[in-house]
């Protein structure tokens, strides 16, 4: 487990550059709902929805506001994972960063795209139905984990291997179920990482300002490490790259 975060790490560091660059697309991601009229809150670098207040005041115009800015978050977020990914493998497969950066981003952005999408709508369906059976943050939460399982190494798999979202999905679950410690590792360091950022930015910066400061800086440098940190896992199921 340790090398894939030293992997991890080393393939941070020796593509810092394109990395920051790669990752102002989530910054753009998670801003686009602030410029929305939604009610929305920030917590460990994210924006969320406050679903409560769209089943009491939502209307049409509302909910295609919702939908576009959803939609267009999900677009930066998807071109960033892309981008991020075709780090790695052209790190592993010794190719011009480049030239496989701009032949690959238009080929697998859609299709990432839709995985985000499929997942954020198993999400909201949870939430919804969470909500009517008064347990909105615990089904949600369940839900969220387990079903994140499938989505773990989908993105990879679409970047390295090309693969279809069906296989991409169904390889995540047997990858996660062969060896859950990555998995695992993945959602504890995160976690880790975020609340430590927190408690130290709302203890130098207030409450307010802290909010946006872990927002940044969770786009630009947490964020992406972790999208290469999934990235290097799901290349540790070649045998000849686990030495």
């Amino acid at each position: 487990m340790g090398s894939v975060i030293e992997d991890s790490y080393e393939t941070y560091l020796s593509n810092l550059n394109l990395v920051l660059l790669f990752s102002i697309p989530f910054i753009i991601a998670f801003v686009i709902p602030l410029f929305a009229p939604l009610p929305t809150y920030i917590s460990l670098g994210g924006i969320f929805l406050r679903s409560a207040s769209i089943f009491t005041n939502l209307n049409f115009l509302g909910l295609a506001v919702i939908i576009v800015a959803f939609f267009f978050s999900l677009l930066f977020i998807s071109f960033a994972f892309v981008a991020i990914s075709l780090i790695v493998k052209s790190r592993r497969t010794r190719l011009k960063i480049g030239q496989r950066a701009i032949q690959g981003i238009e080929k697998y952005i859609g299709k990432v795209f839709l995985v985000f999408l499929l997942y954020a709508i198993i999400l909201s369906v949870a939430n919804i139905l969470g909500y009517y059976l008064g347990i909105e943050a615990l089904l949600t939460g369940i839900v969220g984990f387990f079903g994140f399982i499938p989505f773990f190494y989908a993105p990879s798999a679409i970047v390295v291997d090309e693969q279809k979202i069906g296989r991409a999905l169904k390889n995540s679950i047997k990858l996660v179920a062969k060896e859950p410690q990555y998995f695992i590792l993945w959602f504890i360091l995160i976690s880790i990482i975020l609340s430590v950022i927190s408690v130290v930015f709302i203890a130098l910066a207030g409450t307010f300002w802290s909010r946006y400061i872990i927002l940044v800086i969770s786009s630009l440098f947490v964020l992406p490490y972790f999208v290469i940190f999934q990235a290097e896992a799901y290349m540790k199921r070649f045998a000849i790259l686990r030495h």
